[in-house]
């Protein structure tokens, strides 16, 4: 595997394989996770932002579906003419929360397990129309063509951030397996963000894992400051 000071590893040598594995590994963490979570502990804070753990569950269902309809619609979804803009990354981030929030305020009633199974569904529904437009263009951010392989990458990467989230909802930590390839699929869809040198603080300290943890806005350190026994 090739490895360089920026993390690099050119997404044109993957195969579907590595990439759809993680991807899979990731949806059934989180399935595995929602399933020690009490009616009580689907109240405990998580590290993203002021959602509660049912929030996330809510949000992760609203992300894959939003995925298919990217895919429906590339190389000009909604997605590919917000990055097209070449916008800076915190104003990306700003829009995408916008429309995180008022995509979970519209999303029907429901329990933190029926939104992880409803999830799960759409998440490997979406995994098993990619390898037929593996190598088609999805979007595009300031002259970097993102392919659906680059989010499908993205899209794993995300999977496991989430499910670190609900780890640390339970008092837990979580690694994924193979770090590299999640990392790497990151690289490959979210050129808005790239990942530090790896030597720094802000690169993990040499810490694959730890160094996405950092550039998708976490603490590796972060704990819930009140517990739902």
């Amino acid at each position: 595997m090739e490895r360089t000071d920026s993390w690099e590893r050119p997404m044109t040598r993957w195969s579907p394989v590595p990439v759809l594995a993680a991807y899979y590994d990731a949806v059934t963490v989180i399935c595995e996770l929602a399933a020690q979570f009490s009616d009580r502990a689907w109240h405990q804070p998580t590290p993203c932002d002021d959602w509660r753990a049912a929030d996330l569950a809510g949000h992760l269902r609203c992300m894959a579906d939003d995925y298919h309809e990217y895919l429906d619609d590339a190389p000009v979804s909604r997605l590919a003419r917000l990055l097209a803009s070449g916008a800076h990354p915190d104003t990306l981030a700003r829009k995408l929360a916008r429309q995180n929030a008022a995509e979970l305020a519209a999303l029907p009633d429901g329990s933190g397990p029926e939104h992880v199974a409803a999830f799960a569904e759409s998440a490997r529904a979406y995994a098993r129309r990619l390898r037929s437009v593996w190598d088609l263009p999805h979007h595009r951010y300031r002259g970097t063509v993102v392919t659906v392989a680059g989010m499908a990458g993205a899209a794993g990467a995300e999977w496991h951030l989430h499910a670190w989230d609900l780890a640390k909802a339970l008092g837990k930590d979580y690694r994924p397996a193979a770090p590299e390839i999640v990392l790497a699929g990151w690289l490959a869809g979210v050129p808005q963000l790239p990942v530090p040198p790896p030597d720094g603080p802000d690169g993990g300290r040499g810490d694959r894992w730890h160094a996405l943890l950092r550039v998708s806005g976490r603490s590796p350190d972060w704990s819930a400051s009140v517990r739902v026994p």
